[in-house]
C-alpha cells in the first residue's frame, strides 16, 4: 500500500531537521561536559591561589614535615603531618572494619543468596548510603563511644575508634554495591568451567570467581577509602579536634577535613594567615587523593582482568 502524503511530509521534516536536533544535543553534552571541567579547573586555580600566599610566610619544608599543627595558638606552628596522620589513621581503621565485611557480605550477595534474597537484602544495605553523615557521627558519640570506653576505659569521649566504626558503616554501601556487581559480571563459563573440573561451590568462589574480579574489587576498595578520607562531619562529632601525632586509635585526633570545619566557622577574619591555612590544608587533602587515584589507576593496570 501506498504511505499517506502526510507521513511522507512529516519524515521529510523530520529528515531535514535532524542535523539541527543532532547538532543541539552534541552542544548541550559538550556545554555539561565543560562545566565539569570549569568546576574542577577552578577548584585548583583558587587552592593553588591561596595556598601559594600562605607558603609565602610558611615555608614549604615546615608544613610537610613539622610534627606540630598549632595556627590558631600562640606559639603557632604549621606542620600539617598531625592532621595527616590522624586523616590515614581514620581511613585505615573504617577500612579495616568495612573491607572484609562489605567482601564477604558482596560474596554471599552474588555467590549463595537466592536471587529473591538478593533483590531485597541489596536495596535496604544501599539504604545506609543515604543517612546522614552527621546522623553516624552523633550515634558515634552518644553509642559507639560508650561501648569502646567501657571495653578500653583509657579511651576518651572523643577518639579515633569511634570514627573508624561509623566511616566503615557509611563506606560499606560502597564496597558491597560495586564489589557485588563486579562478581556477578564473572562470566558464568568460568564458574561452569571450574565446576566440571570437579571443584566445589566454596573452591570456585576463591579460586576462580575472585581472582576474575580483583581488580574490580580492588577499584571499590580504593573508591571506599577515597570517601572515608574526605568524610567530614561524622569525623569532626566522633574524633574530636585535637591535631596529635599519633597511632593509637583510642586518642582524640583531627583529621584535615574536621581541621577545615572548625576554621571555616567564621570567626577566622578573611586574608589571615589562619585563614589561608583552609587553603592549604585543602591542597594537601586534594593531593593525597589525587594521589590515591593514581595509585588505583596503576593497580588496575596491573592485575586488571579483560574478558571477551
Amino acid at each position: 500500500m501506498p504511505r499517506p502524503a502526510s507521513l511522507e511530509s512529516a519524515s521529510g521534516v523530520w529528515n531535514s531537521l535532524r542535523p539541527v536536533y543532532e547538532g543541539l544535543v552534541h552542544f548541550s553534552l559538550f556545554i555539561c561536559a565543560s562545566i565539569s571541567v570549569l568546576v574542577t579547573v577552578g577548584i585548583v586555580i583558587i587552592l593553588l591561589y591561596e595556598s601559594v600566599k600562605f607558603f609565602y610566610d610558611v615555608p614549604v619544608l615546615e608544613f610537610l614535615t613539622g610534627t606540630q599543627w598549632t595556627p590558631l595558638l600562640k606559639p603557632q606552628h604549621f606542620g600539617i603531618l598531625p592532621l595527616l596522620c590522624g586523616t590515614m589513621l581514620v581511613a585505615g581503621g573504617s577500612a579495616l572494619v568495612a573491607v572484609p565485611i562489605g567482601l564477604g557480605t558482596a560474596i554471599y550477595l552474588s555467590e549463595y543468596a537466592s536471587p529473591r534474597f538478593r533483590d531485597i537484602v541489596k536495596p535496604l544495605l544501599e539504604i545506609l548510603a543515604g543517612i546522614p553523615s552527621v546522623v553516624y557521627g552523633f550515634m558515634a558519640i552518644v553509642f559507639v563511644s560508650p561501648i569502646i570506653r567501657q571495653i578500653f576505659p583509657s579511651a576518651g569521649v572523643f577518639n579515633a575508634a569511634s570514627a573508624c566504626v561509623v566511616v566503615g558503616i557509611m563506606i560499606l554501601p560502597m564496597i558491597i554495591s560495586l564489589s557485588e556487581d563486579i562478581l556477578q559480571s564473572v562470566p558464568i563459563s568460568l564458574r561452569a568451567a571450574a565446576s566440571a573440573l570437579g571443584a566445589n561451590k566454596f573452591e570456585v568462589t576463591v579460586r576462580v570467581v575472585l581472582p576474575a574480579a580483583m581488580s574490580g574489587i580492588i577499584a571499590s576498595f580504593l573508591l571506599a577509602i577515597s570517601r572515608a578520607i574526605g568524610e567530614t562531619m561524622a569525623v569532626t562529632l566522633a574524633a574530636g579536634a585535637t591535631p596529635k601525632l599519633t597511632l593509637n586509635p583510642l586518642e582524640s585526633v583531627q583529621t584535615m577535613t574536621a581541621y577545615i570545619v572548625q576554621v571555616s566557622l567564621g570567626d577566622t577574619p578573611a586574608g589571615t594567615i589562619e585563614y589561608r591555612t583552609i587553603f592549604a590544608v585543602g591542597l594537601a587533602l586534594f593531593v593525597t587523593t589525587m594521589t590515591m587515584n593514581v595509585i588505583a589507576q596503576y593497580i588496575l593496570s596491573r592485575v586488571g582482568e579483560r574478558y571477551e
